[in-house]
């Protein structure tokens, strides 16, 4: 019956372009940064990431919704992306192990969705055009209103999101009786790190992503991680701080994603914004080090400036995007720090890189 009786809506992109398709059965509208995600499975992880607060997410698989939804797969206390663009919603789902259908999760959370869009033309229009604002309306509000709504969204540069995601207070991760302890800053954290770090032995106490080297220090933390999130990194004087504090103390240090730009940025490397950036379960990465591939697990609109990189004599690079040559890893040659790009944790997304918690795990021994 949903499908004869669902009403029409929009996708309006910044430059005028509008995409049509249906609603699900929540009205309204959202605003975002749209750019679209290449994995075939972990919808709900890709959901509950909080990397991808305040963007509206394309979803180049088929289907999505069939498998439902569990309490098993989320990365954080909720949905975080802005609005989802897919292909085919299932409102029926068959997995024996869900706990719910995707329908009923997204009214939970009034997560906005436009349905039966033509997923590979809009794709198609992002990688030629960039990422870009966008509107999801599922209400009818007339496109005039929209473009004139659409044109006061900030863009994504120079955008701090941390903050919207961060923890507010404290709180611990792990058997307090573990080997290791970890101060984590909670620049919008994913589950499944602390659920890494915990599983080789680490007790974690995770921190807001404004607070000082001596909060972060009071725990007496044998090393430190600083986490993955969303927005640009540069606005985040505080957290770069930390960082800069971290290496002054030569205490070992660890950062994912966002963690690892500001990293770049606390040793005077810049950041910049990409074109469409790098977001899927299969992209292929190069360990320098070693000489071995990793398909890999990303979710980022931001990157390190490799020839800064290369030019600092204090760095070097561990890891290569082997698509498009960007900086996925790196490590310093005099402290006990290194960073990467993408996901070891994965999840959703292969489990090749999950050998950097050990390596951080060896560096709190040393």
């Amino acid at each position: 019956m949903k499908y004869t009786t669902r009403k029409s809506a929009i996708l309006l992109l910044s430059d005028g372009t509008i995409f049509h398709g249906k609603s699900i059965g929540i009205s309204g509208t959202t605003f975002g940064e749209v750019c679209f995600n290449t994995g075939m499975t972990g919808y709900q992880e890709i959901f509950t990431d909080p990397s991808y607060f305040g963007q509206i997410m394309v979803a180049t698989n088929t289907h999505i919704g069939n498998y439902g939804v569990s309490d098993e797969e989320v990365e954080s206390n909720g949905i975080k992306i802005a609005g989802l663009v897919c292909k085919n919603f299932s409102f029926n789902y068959s997995r024996e192990g869900a706990s719910g259908s995707l329908e009923d999760y997204f009214a939970k959370h009034n997560l906005i969705c436009i349905s039966d869009v033509d997923t590979r033309a809009l794709v198609s229009y992002i990688r030629e055009n960039g990422a870009m604002n966008a509107v999801i309306c599922t209400d009818g509000t007339p496109v005039e209103e929209l473009k004139a709504a659409l044109a006061s969204v900030p863009d994504m540069k120079g955008l701090e999101l941390a903050s919207k995601v961060s923890t507010k207070a404290p709180y611990f991760y792990g058997d307090e009786n573990a080997t290791y302890k970890v101060s984590a800053l909670d620049l919008g954290i994913k589950t499944n790190i602390l659920r890494n770090l915990a599983k080789r032995d680490c007790y974690i106490k995770v921190f807001p992503y404004d607070s000082s080297y001596a909060d972060l220090a009071s725990f007496n933390p044998d090393g430190f991680f600083l986490s993955n999130g969303p927005g640009d990194p540069e606005p985040l004087e505080s957290a770069i701080n930390v960082a800069k504090e971290i290496l002054a103390n030569d205490k070992p240090l660890f950062g994912i994603c966002l963690g690892h730009q500001v990293i770049g940025l606390a040793n005077g490397i810049s950041t910049y914004k990409m074109f469409n950036g790098h977001r899927g379960i299969n992209h292929p990465v190069s360990n320098v080090i070693t000489g071995k591939g990793e398909i890999t697990s990303q979710n980022h609109g931001f990157a390190v400036n490799r020839e800064e990189l290369e030019a600092n004599p204090e760095m070097e690079i561990t890891h290569v995007h082997l698509n498009d040559g960007t900086v996925a890893g790196m490590r310093m040659k005099n402290k006990n720090c290194f960073s990467v790009q993408y996901h070891p944790e994965a999840s959703p997304g292969p489990h090749d890189s999950s050998y950097l918690f050990d390596q951080f795990i060896e560096n709190l021994k040393k």
